[in-house]
């Protein structure tokens, strides 16, 4: 997968795995990473479908419609991806958070419910269900931080909610912070989700 690995100046915090939205690259969220932990080493990766030449990391079959066999596959391809990257680069393939913003996001949520501690920990930005037909894995003590939009018209409210049940439920520790702009994302978003990492990783 075409990616960009920045090592950080502390190699015992987390690798923050950059997983942009539609019609991002790998370039896109290296700002993001730099303002959640500046010392931490990056692996920002780029999703391998196009769709009318947007990069996306699965397919989808219309707005909030996802193509499940795609997901599927393209889940199973990056989880293979974070093993070889952890080799190449030498990192902790188990020291990994992912920071994933709208389709980013989604595949992040799709390696929680698909691999049992497939990440240390998550930061959803508008992130929707990924599955409903299976069984999310025990995912005790989890940390995930879920930023949302209370008026955000491609992930709604209910939606939001939805998952961080189905990820409670499952064990994982959720946080969710609200916001009034829709589905993009805004800089109190990250404020918030910069304090909720370094509560959770850095103290």
């Amino acid at each position: 997968m075409k990616h960009i690995f920045k090592k950080g100046t502390d190699e015992t915090k987390p690798v923050l795995l950059m997983l942009h939205g539609t019609g991002g690259t790998e370039e896109d969220l290296l700002p993001i990473a730099n303002m959640i932990d500046p010392t931490a080493s990056v692996l920002s990766v780029r999703g391998n479908v196009l769709e009318h030449g947007m990069p996306r990391f699965f397919r989808r079959l219309q707005e909030g419609v996802f193509d499940l066999e795609d997901l599927v596959f393209r889940t199973n391809e990056l989880n293979d991806f974070l093993e070889e990257a952890a080799n190449k680069y030498s990192f902790d393939r188990k020291n990994i958070v992912a920071i994933g913003y709208s389709n980013g996001a989604n595949i992040a949520g799709s390696l929680l419910v698909h691999f049992q501690y497939s990440l240390k920990g998550a930061i959803l930005l508008h992130p929707m269900v990924p599955r409903r037909d299976i069984e999310v894995p025990e995912a005790a003590n989890l940390p995930v931080f879920i930023g949302a939009g209370t008026n955000d018209l491609i992930c709604s409210a209910e939606e939001t909610i939805e998952l961080a049940e189905l990820l409670e439920k499952a064990g994982a520790n959720v946080d969710v912070h609200w916001e009034s702009f829709g589905h993009q994302l805004t800089r109190p978003e990250i404020d918030a989700a910069k304090e909720w990492y370094k509560h959770q990783f850095t103290t």
